[in-house]
């Protein structure tokens, strides 16, 4: 079957015709995530941008305007990757010099903690998390601070699992990566949601 006809079967909700075109261009992911480096960024999670690159392909491409699959493939995977990179190198998104711990109080006049707001898989109600997170002053924009400081497969882990939840190993299923890389976007994500909340309970 054609990369074409494998793109209109999964446009169509055909999962196995979705899988085949990810199965087939994968390695388009892992040739890029080769090709660039940013700090903060680990070859997995590049490999897992390539892979939105690629659904993101799926997506758009027009067997009747684009040039074959692959090259469309190909320079959606690049796109991809070069933006995370650049989304990595911005000023905001560098680490802060300090680290809050996930027990301690987010600010003087609150009890709430950041193990609170983040307590685990077991915790997946954002309603809940959200209004745990409005009873410190600024927390819930520490959060939204936080989360813009994540990468698109950090953000999208921790909303997966949390807000979802969603298992490691299906948010690693639909990423293309390892159980093993979703944990660690997790504790980089959350890393940087505890550095934004201390920032913000100042």
């Amino acid at each position: 079957m054609t990369d074409a006809e494998l793109v209109l079967r999964a446009r169509g909700g055909d999962q196995i015709a979705a899988q085949r075109l990810v199965r087939r261009h994968r390695g388009l992911a892992k040739i890029h995530a080769l090709d660039y480096f940013a700090p903060g960024l680990e070859r997995d999670d590049l490999i897992a941008e390539g892979l939105l690159g690629l659904a993101k392909a799926i997506r758009d491409y027009r067997p009747d305007r684009d040039s074959g699959f692959r090259n469309f493939a190909d320079i959606c995977v690049k796109r991809q990757v070069i933006t995370a990179i650049k989304t990595a190198n911005r000023t905001k998104h560098k680490p802060l010099n300090h680290f809050a711990s996930f027990s301690q109080p987010l600010s003087s006049d609150s009890d709430t903690t950041l193990e609170e707001i983040l307590a685990g898989p077991l915790n997946r109600d954002p309603a809940a998390m959200l209004e745990n997170a409005q009873e410190s002053a600024g927390a819930a924009s520490g959060l939204a601070v936080g989360l813009s400081r994540c990468t698109l497969v950090e953000r999208e882990s921790i909303k997966a699992v949390y807000e979802r939840g969603e298992s490691y190993d299906e948010v690693g299923a639909r990423f293309g990566v390892s159980p093993k890389t979703i944990d660690n976007a997790i504790v980089r994500g959350k890393r940087k949601l505890a550095e934004s909340l201390q920032v913000a309970a100042a």
